[in-house]
């Protein structure tokens, strides 16, 4: 499944959580850090997909935003896969 399949699944008005995760690159102390959050949290769809479009298209080259779908109570490293991202040591200018 591609990034966009992925975005339209997360997206679909199932009555799940839709929770939109940021990831950016800071410098602290002269050292590059990886950093992971959740910015944005609704069980409204087009909510969601609307705020998912905004913050896509005013980021920063070093931020990274993805969407899921996640049902409420829930313990979620039981799903399949489940709200994350991955910096690696390329995205941290090593």
């Amino acid at each position: 499944m591609d990034f966009d399949e992925m975005v339209n699944l997360a997206l679909k008005p199932d009555g799940n959580l839709k929770l939109i995760l940021k990831g950016n690159v800071e410098q602290v102390n002269d050292e590059p850090l990886g950093v992971v959050a959740v910015v944005y949290l609704t069980s409204d769809a087009q909510l969601a997909k609307k705020k998912f479009t905004e913050l896509n298209e005013n980021k920063t080259a070093d931020e990274f935003y993805m969407v899921y779908s996640c049902p409420q109570d829930t313990y979620l490293p039981t799903l399949g896969h489940y709200p994350s991202l991955e910096i690696s040591r390329a995205d941290l200018g090593m």
